[in-house]
């Protein structure tokens, strides 16, 4: 198979030519809102509690790299959610949130090449559970909101590895699957939106921004700016 310019309209390649085979890759790993999933979690609980327009332009801000302390815009954000209901967030987890156009798909075509999946979210595991669970994902790392008597708090758990996953948690928890699985990251592909997801595609085989922010889209191999994520198997065949 050969792809053309013309078949790559609005898909924008870099720093290599396509096709690549998609049996190369090990590992890809996603991050969640707004790219495996068609919403930012944090903006829809927000807007539980009146405050949307609020975390949004915090949420905005961070995803473009305007706010260098991730994990402190997210605890601002996250303190904002207090008493937010987990009946709420379950609304909005059965009426708002969506897989992406082209996400079952592109992942299933992972998984028939072999390749195991690694999802990655500065977004909570109410959430990023009940995608791992839709997509028979194999791996997850994300945050744990605090809640107490059905009501959230307004703080984050740690956990084990750590407090929040960030960039750099993305990027370390890319690594340490990479080496569980003994393969090299230059096996790894990484997709994401944002600026938090850039720690990690910066040390995949292969980046890919999807609908991303600016900066993303710059650095990123593969940037597809319209269409469904499946539009990679577009340059990996």
């Amino acid at each position: 198979m050969t792809t053309s310019p013309q078949q790559l309209q609005n898909l924008t390649i870099q720093g290599f030519t396509p096709p690549l085979s998609l049996s190369d890759f090990k590992l890809i790993a996603f991050d969640m809102d707004s790219t495996l999933i068609n919403i930012e979690c944090v903006d829809e609980i927000a807007d539980a509690a009146g405050r949307k327009a609020e975390v949004s332009a915090i949420t905005e801000a961070a995803m473009r790299g305007e706010i260098l302390d991730y994990k402190e815009s997210l605890r601002q954000r996250v303190q904002l959610l207090q008493g937010v209901t987990v009946a709420q967030m379950q609304q909005v987890l059965n009426e708002r949130l969506q897989l992406n156009p082209g996400a079952a798909e592109l992942v299933k075509a992972c998984k028939a090449a072999g390749l195991k999946i690694l999802l990655v979210s500065g977004g909570f595991t109410f959430f990023t559970d009940a995608v791992r669970d839709s997509l028979a994902i194999d791996w997850t790392r994300s945050n744990v909101l605090e809640i107490q008597h059905g009501e959230l708090t307004g703080r984050m758990v740690d956990q084990d590895w750590g407090d929040i996953c960030d960039g750099e948690e993305k990027r370390k928890m890319l690594l340490q699957t990479c080496a569980s699985m003994g393969i090299s990251s230059s096996q790894a592909i990484a997709m994401g939106d944002g600026a938090n997801d850039l720690p990690m595609m910066q040390v995949a085989g292969l980046s890919v921004a999807y609908h991303a922010k600016p900066a993303v889209r710059a650095q990123a191999m593969v940037a597809i700016n319209e269409g469904g994520l499946d539009r990679l198997l577009e340059v990996l065949v």
